[in-house]
């Protein structure tokens, strides 16, 4: 009975095409303007969270100013703060146990580099200790990583990013080749991947030379107080989720190595980088219950319309009603009937509008320069679309089935 049900709800679909596609538009249009709303945020949600992948995942980052998001920042209680050294470092290196890599580095940014006539501007120099790779994501195109005593050594070696490569190196390979920094010159070694630009202008690969932390440091001073400030970041374990054993454990090296007193406050950071993951999640949160109810409203409409068309069709085949029941069919029979045939309408006005925003995610890009917004549904949306609609057919379509299935069978074929 429930195959027959599928059969009898196909054909009345098919006897009365236009009006099913009058009907299915609304739903259609509901559909559309809803996933095409999550799909836009959770785009947007990616792109920007991928803008801030130069800050590691399951990292514990101790340093100098703490992440903080709420009200006003209270620089001048961290304006005293010692910014974290080398010695630090070593010692974190020896003693911590709750980690799989730690490092050491600092960054100076607008530089401008040099190949013979070339040049180029706006570089961002960041000096790393070996164990950066084990920290940090280090797309390596070409080349290699800096040996432990090229980094030990304060060699002077680099790895060089796409734009440089582009701009100092336009017709020959740069490994082994030379490019001056402040007058230095430095053995290319390794190139990075391309990493293109985030959509918030957050730093990129390809505007970063890496160097030995060791030859950083003959480049620019690195100090407590003064000059540029180095930042510790340990990679946690993976039966650590949270990182609580290794923040515990990095709080009470820490205040020991400082010789801070059991009253006294931390005078040091440790900065989870997930902490901006999270405060993203919660604002695009917002944003996609917002567009919920925005689209919630299409779909409003696009139910009524339904269930208006399911209540013409009852009183259409009122008449054949009758004679199926006289002749031996169930109430949950007929009920089915139609609730499939409700549900069908959903269904298939859904699956229009799903396809419809997977059209203009393959389409847009092709005639707006999008840039590092990336447009693209998940498989998550497409279920979740699906499931509104058959929600949505089941509701409209319930009540027309159900005073269907409770007619009197005498009374409905003399009608």
């Amino acid at each position: 009975m429930v195959i027959e049900s599928f059969i009898f709800a196909g054909q009345a679909l098919r006897s009365n095409l236009l009006r099913t596609i009058l009907s299915l538009l609304g739903v259609t249009i509901g559909i559309f303007t809803i996933i095409g709303v999550f799909t836009a945020v959770d785009s947007l949600e990616r792109s920007i969270n991928k803008s801030f992948d130069f800050l590691g995942k399951d990292n514990i980052n101790v340093e100098k100013w703490p992440y903080e998001f709420s009200g006003p920042y209270p620089w001048w209680k961290y304006m005293s703060r010692p910014y974290p050294v080398y010695d630090e470092y070593k010692f974190l290196s020896k003693n911590v146990t709750n980690f799989e890599g730690i490092t050491i580095f600092a960054s100076r940014g607008g530089v401008t580099v040099k190949n013979k006539n070339s040049s180029s501007g706006g570089v961002s120099i960041v000096g790393a200790s070996y164990g950066h790779k084990d920290v940090y994501e280090i797309p390596i195109e070409s080349g290699r990583y800096f040996s432990t005593q090229e980094t030990e050594n304060a060699g002077n070696v680099v790895l060089i990013g796409h734009r440089l490569v582009e701009e100092l190196f336009p017709f020959q390979s740069p490994l082994g080749q030379k490019i001056i920094i402040k007058g230095l010159k430095y053995s290319v070694i390794g190139t990075l991947e391309e990493e293109g630009e985030s959509i918030i202008g957050t730093p990129s690969n390809d505007d970063n030379v890496y160097m030995p932390y060791k030859s950083f440091t003959k480049l620019y001073y690195v100090g407590r107080k003064n000059g540029v400030g180095s930042s510790i970041s340990l990679k946690g374990q993976k039966d650590d989720p949270d990182l609580q054993r290794l923040e515990g454990e990095l709080r009470g090296l820490m205040r020991g190595k400082r010789g801070l007193k059991p009253k006294q406050e931390d005078d040091f950071a440790l900065n989870k980088p997930e902490a901006i993951g999270n405060m993203i999640g919660k604002t695009f949160d917002v944003l996609g219950f917002a567009g919920g109810i925005i689209g919630s409203f299409s779909i409003l409409v696009g139910g009524f319309g339904i269930a208006n068309i399911m209540f013409v069709s009852v009183r259409e085949r009122t008449n054949i009603i009758g004679i199926q029941k006289a002749l031996g069919a169930k109430n949950y029979f007929i009920l089915f009937q139609f609730l499939f045939e409700s549900v069908f309408l959903s269904l298939i006005g859904g699956a229009v509008g799903i396809g419809f925003v997977y059209l203009a995610s393959e389409i847009l890009p092709l005639f707006v320069d999008l840039g590092a917004f990336n447009f693209a549904m998940t498989i998550q949306n497409v279920m979740l679309g699906l499931s509104i609609s058959c929600v949505v057919g089941v509701l409209s379509g319930f009540v027309p089935a159900a005073m269907a299935a409770r007619l009197d069978p005498v009374v409905a074929i003399r009608s």
